[in-house]
């Protein structure tokens, strides 16, 4: 494989966990207008709690895809945090910030609810917090997309450099 090959199949994972997140915002949408107006129970606490989990999780994977393929170096022990951390890193010369400073912002406070909620089994779960992640998702989700829509915008100008410079550049931008 060459690189312009290798920047063309990451776009295809951008683009396809792109699909993916906005059906899962559109269901937590959906979900928040249809569902939370009256006094909501378990039920949706378990819904609301399994699809902003799905959504993180989703994010991280894509995250991931872009450090191996730029980077590839995240520490052992936190490295659910530190991928994260990276991703708001402009690397001069390899690639710019991936996600702005609020969106970190709010997906760190996914990820931290995503560690807790793998070792919550109880069915009293706490509207307050659920709320108060509910607005993180709402006010980043839109964020999100535009950052990674930027960042499918940078790999496509990096392909068309390297058309023009040829395969065996030295760096990427």
């Amino acid at each position: 494989m060459n690189l312009e090959t290798d920047i063309q199949t990451l776009r295809a994972e951008i683009n396809k966990s792109l699909s993916v997140l906005v059906r899962i915002e559109d269901y937590i949408v959906d979900f928040q207008q249809q569902k939370l107006n009256k006094t909501p129970g378990s039920d949706e606490a378990m819904i609301i709690t399994q699809a902003l989990t799905n959504y993180y999780t989703c994010i991280e994977t894509l995250f991931l895809r872009i450090s191996k393929f730029f980077e590839n170096n995240l520490d052992k022990e936190q490295w659910h945090r530190c991928l994260l951390e990276k991703m708001t890193l402009e690397i001069r010369n390899i690639r710019p910030k991936v996600i702005c400073e609020s969106v970190y912002h709010g997906l760190l406070e996914l990820l931290k609810f995503r560690h807790f909620s793998r070792y919550y089994f109880e069915l009293n779960y706490d509207w307050d917090k659920l709320r108060f992640l509910l607005k993180k998702f709402n006010d980043i989700h839109v964020q999100v997309r535009i950052d990674l829509s930027e960042f499918d915008c940078f790999l496509s100008i990096l392909i068309d450099s390297q058309e023009e410079a040829g395969s065996d550049a030295s760096t990427l931008i």
